[in-house]
């Protein structure tokens, strides 16, 4: 069956997380996006407060840029978010927007070897094992967690092109695509990515109610009404796609309506396969 989420934009303030948290645990959405933005929210503080006001949600991270912090301090957080909330906190991670990795002068001159080296480097660790490397971005001596989770978790990598996806497939356990990613586009990486037993996350932005369609930003995406919308679930379910995550537009007037209509209203549609 596939996993249906929606995403809290980090748009809006940060002091009304809890809340959107709340409102999908309630409504019973299975998964509960936030993104890492700069300069906007912390991504893991924002999913350590989403996570520790909800029971049952599941809540991912929607990419950490690797060049932004250091691998034992990422190894760190992880461990202690999947410790304190088991399976329900989800990472990825991935290369981040170039240009904001520039800004705070991050902006790595090989993004693959970095992300290859870090992704490498994060997943020993994560294991519990003493990691010491010299690589041409990551260098560790005999780093090891105190308190490494366990099970170790799934990690996901968030790829667009071919070499990124090929990497996800070889050291990830899933895929995080990005809004405007159409179904053949699915069914490409899935080539790419070329692995069994590997998630595919695509997020996909929607609208809905009174001007849903003029609201789009994406040249790719959902509008209509919840029978419209589920239907496009589908098409993206058929074209490879494990989970699909409703991405609001900018200015939906409602966040927490937005989480509730998926979780309520979508949902059974994509599950009884009513178009």
């Amino acid at each position: 069956m596939t996993t249906l989420g929606a995403i809290a934009l980090p748009q809006n303030p940060p002091e009304t997380l809890p809340a959107l948290a709340r409102a999908a645990d309630e409504a019973g959405l299975e998964e509960f996006w936030i993104w890492e933005d700069c300069f906007l929210h912390s991504g893991v503080a924002a999913a350590a407060a989403a996570l520790a006001g909800t029971g049952r949600v599941r809540v991912g991270i929607g990419i950490l840029p690797v060049p932004f912090r250091n691998v034992a301090l990422t190894a760190m957080e992880i461990a202690t978010l999947r410790r304190l909330f088991g399976d329900r906190a989800m990472v990825g991670v991935g290369h981040g927007v170039q240009d904001w990795m520039a800004q705070v002068g991050a902006r790595p001159a090989s993004p693959m070897t970095l992300l290859r080296e870090y992704v490498t480097a994060l997943r020993a660790l994560l294991r519990g094992e003493t990691v010491t490397v010299t690589g041409r971005y990551v260098n560790l001596d005999g780093v090891r967690l105190d308190w490494p989770p366990d099970p170790p978790p799934e990690l996901l990598i968030g790829a667009t092109g071919p070499k990124t996806l090929r990497l996800s497939g070889e050291l990830a356990d899933g895929t995080i695509l990005t809004a405007g990613t159409p179904p053949d586009g699915v069914r490409a990486a899935r080539g790419h990515i070329a692995a069994d037993d590997h998630r595919v996350v695509v997020f996909l932005q929607t609208a809905t109610g009174p001007g849903a369609a003029a609201r789009l930003t994406d040249e790719v995406g959902l509008a209509g009404d919840a029978a419209t919308i589920a239907a496009g679930v589908r098409r993206w379910a058929e074209a490879g796609a494990d989970a699909v995550i409703l991405q609001p537009t900018e200015d939906e007037p409602d966040p927490a309506g937005f989480l509730r209509f998926v979780a309520q209203e979508v949902r059974p549609l994509v599950d009884q396969g009513v178009s």
